[in-house]
């Protein structure tokens, strides 16, 4: 059995990040989303991967490398443009050959991992298997409709009214039945090849399309308050551990971690909370739910529930809170007079002032 883990796209609703950098690479307490999914498919005991990249191949490339430093031999498969999932499947055909895959979303993260997922589908193997999960607003996801049964009998690609509040998990496990799937749809209205299009191919072909509830948590990591949940839901399992420098000065309480070569100056961690190594907090209050990466420096600030990238500063701003700061950023106060802001934003970023 072979992974094929979508790993392009624009992710603009995660811009200004996204103008330059991949969404799969947005770290989750400290370590890229991609990673969880990389990890997940590995302890299934899949080794063989497909990665599909586009736009930002160069930086997945150097990030993940040939994957073997997660037990995967990873193979890269060029993608022009985004257009589709079941795009995806089309051009990795001589890749995946006729064995079973399973497709995997690379900003998608699910806690608890795909172990049983794969290992039930290996022992019935069916034609196609899909994850659903219930959302409160469906519209914005593949919709699957269900009869009385439980089983699948129709599916929508972000529909405007939804038959159900099913929609669909980034995770898909596929026989080689897909293949003539794929080749028989035509591209939706958004001029992409849709994977939701494939799979009702699939049903009205009477294959065999099995359904799972999935009932750990799962999340689309696709806008920033995506993001800092699932920042939350991961730092709620991390243990304390303390490897880096804290000064009698500071104060440490609960799950916090202090990476080595991070320093602690006359400041108060409430965990859970991470900082990255080489990052230096200085006389300030970082709060639970909160990453800080590598290399940064808070000084005379509080944060609270956010994510901060690497190489980035916080000097003397008060209190941060619910924010997602890209790398090499530098926040500051700004000039008492006059009264005025001031700013350089990129595209599509979103702005609160309290005047």
């Amino acid at each position: 059995m072979k992974a094929l883990v979508l790993s392009g796209g624009a992710g603009t609703r995660l811009r200004p990040i996204t103008h330059t950098s991949a969404k799969q690479l947005v770290p989750v307490a400290n370590k890229p989303v991609l990673f969880y999914g990389l990890e997940s498919i590995a302890e299934a005991g899949i080794t063989d991967v497909g990665m599909i990249v586009g736009d930002t191949a160069d930086e997945i490339r150097e990030a993940v490398g040939d994957g073997s430093k997660f037990g995967l031999d990873v193979t890269y498969i060029p993608q022009e443009r985004p257009l589709g999932l079941a795009h995806a499947v089309l051009i990795a055909r001589d890749y995946l050959g006729d064995d079973d895959f399973v497709m995997y979303l690379g900003d998608n993260f699910i806690v608890g991992g795909i172990t049983g997922l794969v290992d039930e589908f290996r022992h019935n193997r069916p034609d196609a298997q899909i994850l659903l999960t219930r959302v409160a607003d469906p519209r914005a996801f593949g919709v699957a409709e269900l009869d009385a049964s439980g089983q699948v009998i129709g599916l929508e690609e972000k529909p405007d009214r939804p038959k159900s509040d099913l929609a669909l998990v980034g995770v898909y496990l596929f026989t080689p039945l897909i293949h003539e799937a794929v080749r028989a749809i035509e591209p939706s209205w958004r001029g992409e090849l849709e994977i939701t299009h494939a799979l009702q191919h699939l049903i009205d072909s009477r294959a065999d399309v099995r359904c799972t509830l999935v009932k750990g948590y799962w999340k689309d990591t696709g806008n920033v308050g995506d993001m800092l949940e699932v920042n939350r839901t991961v730092l709620e399992g991390v243990e304390r551990r303390i490897d880096g420098d804290v000064d009698d000065a500071s104060e440490t309480i609960g799950r916090v971690v202090v990476e080595e070569g991070a320093r602690i100056v006359g400041s108060r961690i409430v965990g859970p909370a991470v900082i990255g190594s080489g990052t230096l907090v200085s006389d300030s209050y970082v709060g639970p739910f909160t990453s800080v990466a590598e290399n940064c420096r808070i000084t005379d600030s509080e944060l609270e529930f956010s994510i901060v990238l690497r190489d980035s500063s916080i000097q003397g701003v008060g209190r941060i809170e619910s924010s997602l700061i890209g790398r090499h950023v530098e926040v500051t106060p700004a000039p008492s007079v006059p009264s005025a802001h001031r700013f350089v934003l990129g595209d599509h970023s979103k702005v609160q002032i309290t005047s």
